[in-house]
């Protein structure tokens, strides 16, 4: 996939630390270790300093960070290096290890918010956030559906704002997100699909792919087989693919899902708008587990986090691959300063 990346100086980046009983502390510690990472932006850490130093611990790295103790100072630092907005709001001996707690919750909670006002208040270009975990936020706020609808909610936004699963060579996107799977046909339409189309292709060039081309998946079996399994195929996506095509947008299907993405990944297209979560998410996963982002577009700036979760199983254990946060904060990066050039 081919993706420009215009030149200039490192674009501020808030990182939040995530969900302290899984390996966030860790990735977060490695992340900031990594010579890439802070050549490519410049980081202000939202987090508690006790659980960094415990993810470096685990992760077996060395930290050259400033520590501060408030936004303001973070802005005076100007040391260069990573900054630390050391907020004090956990003490990791009381975190319960490898389970989802009200605890982790509120600390990932506060975590993500400070980082969303730093850059809502024009301080950061990007956000970005080491894996969270939904029951343990639900524990702290019940109406906690996903990222989505919690940034919707603090910063206000009334637009569009979607989730993306991106890997080097292969966008997804969806049409039905965090819905049961029960509910997911109803909530398709024909402009619904339109919509989603228009967005994937206008948040992949913000992000730097020249000629995007999207693949639309089929919801039922074999795309319906003609109407026998389905006319959901005859009746909404096929209608959807010619309004986008008469749009001007790259897009072709519907194709059955269980082949769609062999597509993506012989070249035919560079992205799959999927039916539904795990229609794409089990695809992508398959493909690039360690190297996965999940990308929320259509805020005032880009939000970027890891593909994956916050892996419970394998807490502590100092074995967590840090490549999908990398290239979580390197699309970031790429995305404020494109964002940067247009503006």
């Amino acid at each position: 996939m081919t993706a420009t990346t215009p030149a200039g100086p490192r674009p501020a980046i808030a990182l939040a630390m995530g969900d302290p009983a899984g390996i966030s502390p860790e990735l977060t510690a490695k992340l900031l270790a990594t010579e890439a990472v802070t050549d490519a932006a410049a980081l202000t850490v939202f987090g508690d300093r006790r659980v960094l130093e415990r993810g470096a611990e685990i992760g077996g790295v060395t930290l050259d960070i400033a520590v501060v103790g408030s936004v303001e100072d973070a802005a005076a630092a100007g040391t260069g290096r990573p900054v630390l907005v050391d907020l004090g709001n956990l003490d990791p001996t009381d975190v319960p290890p490898a389970t989802a707690s009200a605890i982790g919750g509120a600390f990932a909670t506060d975590n993500f918010r400070h980082a969303l006002r730093h850059a809502a208040g024009g301080k950061a270009e990007a956000v970005c956030f080491t894996p969270f975990n939904k029951q343990a936020m639900r524990a702290v706020n019940t109406d906690y559906d996903d990222e989505s609808r919690f940034v919707r909610a603090e910063l206000g936004w009334s637009g569009a704002a979607k989730e993306f699963n991106v890997l080097p060579e292969v966008w997804n996107a969806r049409v039905t997100s965090h819905i049961p799977l029960s509910q997911v046909a109803a909530a398709i339409s024909r402009e619904a699909i339109l919509a989603e189309l228009q967005f994937t292709y206008d948040t992949m060039r913000l992000a730097g792919v020249e000629a995007p081309r999207i693949a639309l998946a089929a919801l039922n079996p074999h795309a319906g087989d003609g109407g026998n399994f389905g006319r959901e195929e005859i009746e909404i996506l096929e209608p959807a693919v010619a309004d986008a095509i008469a749009q001007g947008l790259p897009v072709d299907g519907p194709w059955p899902s269980d082949t769609v993405f062999l597509r993506a990944r012989k070249g035919q297209c560079n992205a799959v708008l999927t039916m539904y979560h795990d229609q794409g998410q089990i695809a992508m996963k398959m493909m690039g587990f360690d190297l996965g982002v999940t990308l929320i577009g259509g805020f005032p700036f880009p939000i970027c986090t890891p593909a994956h979760g916050t892996a419970y199983d394998i807490a502590g254990q100092g074995i967590a691959d840090v490549g999908a946060s990398v290239q979580a904060l390197l699309l970031a990066s790429r995305m404020a300063l494109r964002g940067r050039a247009t503006a």
